[in-house]
């Protein structure tokens, strides 16, 4: 039932269920967070699925660009699906169709098989998108960075939590006596898939499409019938967004991918504690993410658009900084340390990313925020394909049991050597086109017009 007198809210508090704004909200974030547990849930088991599989280096290099490779084209489409049809449609279809892949890549006995199910559920990826158009549309401009942030990095937060407890629900599944360790990859997966199912009954169940009802309701008038993607990518800050989301998410996702067989096969770290030690990076969205928005909504109501922008370009200079370090770490301890100091970065730019996003046309928030979010996963790709480009294959003698043997090891080093300095050389980008390019005025008129909107 459409309720007419319903607005978006223009303060957030997190700890209220009251409104359906607010009930949204939680329950957005909190599929976005199942959805990334599920999207992330076979990072941590790697290394048994690919002892188990006999998976070469290259054959996991190419299954984790599959893992992200879907999710382009699915933000793309997902992006002018919900600005026609509306988020609650689309997300319980979403859930629907991507838990069953999830429920099945446990039935892989091949490298074909497990690529191609990994591939699927990739599309997983695009519930970000809807996320956070659900939370524009909720939410006024004055806090549309703050709430995106916040149920963008509570969500986000999904893949630690995945890398932190999958290692210890197959673990389970052994000592249940259900499974031996080499299939306990198997049985944990279907965990996040009946989750999926759970979150779509709940997502269609307690969510409207907007403030005043659900899009069906809705007069005519209060839709757009414009080719919203068009709106979108005819306008050059998408694009700069879509660029510096790369170098931000992108490189989230990789780390989310890498990390626990970078811990693994580098310091020697079992599976379980480089499964708690990548997921700290994964926890650090809780707050980061968040905390990006809430820095960025306070500099744009002083330097708007611009202001915003500068943020984001300082966040990537610190970031790539950091992870140039953490890669000559030398050690677990330094490497933990500077993960979590860049990391900061990284994910309070997602943050500020998105505090932009609602901004660069109030008509087409879908498709922008599709555009920008897909690029984050073609930068994911990309590096993806560079990691297995500069990964090297090491062969290493490990005392297990109290015996010496042979391990095939990858040590990705080198791959994210160069992955800091490309980001450093993107934030030097965004903060130069910024200085020479934009608008010379403030911006200010952006967030006062959307406001009036």
């Amino acid at each position: 039932m459409t309720n007419i007198t319903a607005q978006p809210l223009s303060r957030l508090n997190i700890f209220s269920l009251k409104g359906i704004q607010m009930k949204t909200f939680h329950i957005t974030w909190l599929t976005f967070f199942f959805c990334f547990f599920a999207w992330f849930g076979m990072a941590p088991l790697m290394k048994i699925a690919r002892e188990q599989l006999h998976l070469t280096k290259d054959q996991v290099g190419n299954i984790q660009i599959a893992s992200v490779s879907a999710t382009i084209i699915a933000r793309l489409l997902i992006g002018r699906l919900i600005d026609k049809f509306g988020p609650k449609l689309i997300y319980t279809w979403l859930l629907v169709i991507c838990a069953i892949p999830v429920l099945l890549i446990g039935t892989s006995h091949s490298y074909t098989s497990f690529l191609l199910f990994r591939l699927a559920i990739g599309v997983i990826g695009a519930s970000f998108v809807i996320t956070q158009f659900h939370t524009s549309i909720m939410f006024a401009p004055n806090i549309k960075g703050t709430a995106n942030a916040t149920a963008g990095g509570f969500g986000n937060a999904g893949g630690g939590a995945a890398n932190f407890f999958m290692p210890l629900i197959a673990s389970g599944f052994t000592a249940l006596g259900l499974c031996s360790t080499e299939d306990s990859w198997r049985f944990a997966m279907i965990v996040p898939g009946v989750m999926l199912l759970v979150c779509a009954f709940l997502y269609h169940r307690y969510t409207l499409d907007s403030p005043k009802g659900d899009f069906k309701d809705l007069p005519a008038t209060e839709k757009s019938t414009k080719n919203t993607f068009l709106l979108a990518a005819k306008d050059y800050r998408t694009w700069i967004l879509t660029i510096a989301y790369a170098a931000c998410f992108g490189v989230e996702i990789t780390v989310d991918n890498f990390a626990p067989i970078f811990f693994t096969d580098s310091f020697g770290s079992t599976i379980a504690i480089a499964g708690m030690v990548a997921g700290i990076f994964g926890w650090i969205n809780i707050f980061a993410r968040p905390l990006g928005g809430i820095v960025a909504d306070k500099i744009g109501k002083t330097w708007g658009f611009d202001g915003k922008t500068l943020l984001l370009s300082v966040l990537l200079l610190v970031e790539g900084i950091g992870i140039v370090w953490f890669a000559k770490s030398g050690n677990i301890s330094m490497a933990i340390l500077m993960m979590f100091i860049f990391g900061i970065s990284l994910k309070m730019a997602n943050g500020a990313t998105y505090s932009l996003v609602p901004f660069i046309n109030p008509l087409a928030v879908g498709s922008v925020a599709g555009i920008v979010g897909a690029g984050g996963n073609i930068g994911a790709m990309l590096i993806a394909f560079m990691f297995k480009a500069k990964a090297t294959h090491v062969v290493k003698n490990v005392v297990e049991n109290g015996v010496t043997v042979q391990k095939d090891l990858i040590d990705y080093t080198a791959a994210f050597t160069l992955l800091g300095y490309i980001i450093l050389g993107i934030g030097i980008a965004v903060l130069v086109f910024r200085t020479v390019t934009a608008q010379k005025r403030s911006g200010i008129e952006d967030l006062n017009m959307a406001t009036a909107k």
